[in-house]
């Protein structure tokens, strides 16, 4: 069997193992939602399983194997995709979950991993939309640890793309960013998918005549029922046309080592790992 951060790849008893040596959990949260016509469906939750497997391995071999790392199967459906950041739910191919359903899957799956002894958790979150409920699931899970007497559990909630740098930023976007809401099946998602799963994406099906009124324009409040007419016709939010593998080759990579920057600084102490 080959050796796998992956959960569902693991058997049980390697999976004890790590459990056993404090192995830091992943739980990518993702989304079903459309993408356009040029990507997949899949991409908010195959992207962040991806970007978690990519961290959990960059974490073990930060610190030489002293950590282990292990990725949870992800949650493949998100929150209501909003038209403000994922073009809205009211477009074909989206298939969403209410709030609670998604509360109750972070909390109960949250509490499996603690009753299996993991104690420092993190969410890994790639649809925008998710985060409020995967906070409100990960704090049920604390109290109910708490009422059973389980104590020491940490759990670290984050959005990949919220550790891409200022400077990443720039380099990437010369003519401007119009920030992370808008860049739903824009550049960095397009870019992640030529890198990772290049095989779901056809930069030919970008119509000129479809993706057009990029980036959105779109107003400061919400309204329902949904105002169709808000949207862009492609259902992206901005234009995907500067997508490169290379570029997603860099978003990764810096995404991924201020992750594990951020996650050994909230787990383990100063000079745990490295000299100061």
């Amino acid at each position: 069997m080959k050796n796998s951060v992956y959960m569902e790849e693991m058997d049980a008893f390697t999976y004890r193992d790590k459990i056993a040596k404090e192995a830091v959990v992943f739980i990518p949260v993702g989304a079903l939602e459309q993408h356009g016509s040029h990507m997949a469906m899949c991409v908010d939750a195959a992207l962040t399983k991806d970007m978690a497997g990519a961290t959990a391995e960059a974490l073990v071999a930060d610190t030489d194997g002293e950590v282990e790392g292990i990725v949870c199967a992800p949650i493949n459906f998100g929150y209501r995709s909003q038209q403000r950041s994922g073009g809205g739910f009211h477009l074909s191919g989206t298939t969403s979950l209410a709030g609670n359903t998604l509360i109750s899957l972070a909390r109960d799956i949250c509490y499996n991993l603690i009753e299996d002894g993991a104690r420092k958790i993190v969410f890994m979150n790639g649809h925008y939309e998710n985060y409020q409920f995967i906070f409100e699931g990960a704090q049920l899970a604390l109290e109910k640890a708490k009422v059973e007497g389980i104590e020491g559990v940490k759990v670290q909630l984050l959005s990949y793309w919220d550790f891409v740098d200022d400077a990443t930023i720039q380099t990437l976007y010369p003519e401007g960013f119009t920030g992370w809401d808008l860049e739903h099946a824009g550049v960095m998602e397009t870019s992640l998918m030529l890198l990772f799963h290049p095989d779901l994406v056809d930069m030919d099906r970008i119509d000129a005549g479809v993706y057009c009124d990029l980036p959105a324009q779109l107003p400061n409040y919400d309204v329902l029922p949904v105002v169709a007419a808000y949207t862009p016709p492609s259902g992206c939010l901005s234009h995907p046309g500067e997508s490169t593998r290379e570029k997603g080759v860099i978003l990764r990579d810096v995404a991924v080592k201020n992750m594990v920057s951020a996650i050994e600084r909230e787990f383990y102490r100063p000079g745990d790992f490295h000299e100061n």
